[in-house]
């Protein structure tokens, strides 16, 4: 049987950090990283973005060059899922059906795309955008002549999806079932914003929508139907409505969680030797006022990779990492501070119209978060509010002309 010190399972933005963070924090034991794809650790959000738009070839997305895995002594075996842990005897059973035992282990997995539940979701031509995979498969059916593509979700994920289709030339239409796009992650004002943007960029954007079923030939997708019955032509379908934690081997082997596997403040789950980091976490975030839940950011996956690492070399110390997002749409550059769960107010620096200006969420006067839309200063200062709890005074937080430094 083979083992190592440290097993990481998962190959992307936490997994990929974590074993370059045990090298770099002096970790001299054996690193193992199992991951689920074909291709060593590779940045994610271009995926949606520059990668699709083939601004970047998909060598300019590794996290590290392949070599540099080879020269730092971190072995990978790709193409290869957990398919169960045994916590007693430190063994994990892989895809392959081999037996592969850790010393510690860090499970960075992630999650996947959330399937639609109706008829027709399994039809060719419907598309998650998660993997390379997923990404290639669809451009080779643009390639091939798809024009008429529906985005099912008004998420980040279908957003940037639809800014990307629409600047190629395809017809586009976005079904979002809530009453506002980002409804979940954002104010009414930033939701407004971009909705207006996609509409105005020709993506036929629609709310308060429900999908009855996707239609087909029998083997490719050839239209939505909506609750009302109104069927909307398309070649290809993208599903961008969330993920679901890949937690299973985990939770069946007794690990605590509901949402993602529960972890603590130190990335520990309640099995022993076992952590758990990035999108399928679930924590106690202290920037959403103590409430337990998962954060889907490369942030969130980089920093935890970071404090778990440290802590397998000796400095364990609590996780505090500010938490930071952003999204990429035309030439809008989306940055977000913090995180406005229960935010009471918000307030607008600048004027949408301009396409540059700042929402400022805040709680009980404090600043919470913002989202600042081509407004760098803002965020980098906004940042340092959200940080120090701040209560600053409305009228100048309004003001645009009022730099935020100056009201910590």
């Amino acid at each position: 049987m083979s083992k190592a010190d440290v097993v990481i399972v998962g190959a992307g933005h936490g997994g990929a950090q974590c074993a370059i963070a045990l090298r770099q924090n002096g970790f001299e034991g054996t690193i193992t990283v199992i991951g689920r794809e074909p291709e060593y650790p590779y940045e994610r959000p271009p995926l949606s973005k520059e990668y699709f738009a083939r601004e970047k070839t998909f060598d300019r997305l590794y996290i590290r060059p392949p070599t540099f895995w080879a020269e730092k002594e971190v072995e990978f075996k790709l193409g290869t899922e957990v398919t169960k842990v045994d916590p007693k005897a430190h063994e994990l059973t892989l895809s392959d059906g081999e037996t592969f035992g850790y010393g510690k282990l860090i499970w960075a997995t992630g999650g996947d795309p959330r399937r639609l539940s109706c008829s027709g979701a399994d039809l060719a031509g419907v598309h998650a955008v998660r993997t390379r995979e997923d990404c290639d498969t669809l451009m080779a059916e643009v390639d091939d002549g798809t024009k008429n593509i529906v985005v099912v979700g008004g998420g980040y994920i279908g957003l940037e999806a639809a800014a990307v289709l629409s600047k190629m030339g395809l017809n586009v239409t976005l079904l979002e079932a809530l009453p506002r796009v980002l409804a979940r992650v954002a104010g009414k004002e930033l939701s407004e914003f971009y909705q207006k943007e996609h509409r105005d960029h020709g993506v036929d954007l629609r709310t308060e929508v429900m999908v009855e079923c996707l239609e087909g030939d029998g083997h490719k997708v050839t239209g939505v139907k909506l609750a009302g019955g109104e069927g909307i032509p398309a070649e290809a379908v993208i599903v961008g409505i969330g993920i679901v934690p890949a937690v299973g081997p985990l939770i069946s082997a007794g690990a605590s969680g509901a949402n993602g596997v529960d972890v603590d403040e130190y990335c520990r789950t309640s099995l022993p030797d076992i952590y758990a980091i990035g999108d399928c976490a679930a924590f106690a975030c202290e920037y959403a006022g103590g409430n337990v839940m998962r954060v889907e950011s490369v942030q969130n996956a980089n920093d935890m990779a970071t404090c778990v690492a440290k802590a397998l070399c000796g400095d364990e110390k609590p996780y505090h990492a500010f938490p930071w997002f952003w999204s990429n749409q035309y030439d809008l550059r989306l940055q977000t501070a913090g995180i406005n769960m229960g935010f009471d107010k918000t307030v607008i620096r600048g004027n949408p119209d301009e396409r540059a200006f700042s929402v400022v969420y805040l709680k009980q006067g404090k600043v919470v978060a913002l989202d600042c839309v081509n407004a760098v200063k803002d965020y980098v200062q906004g940042r340092k509010l959200v940080e120090a709890g701040a209560s600053p005074d409305l009228g100048k937080l309004a003001d645009k002309d009022v730099p935020l430094k100056e009201l910590l």
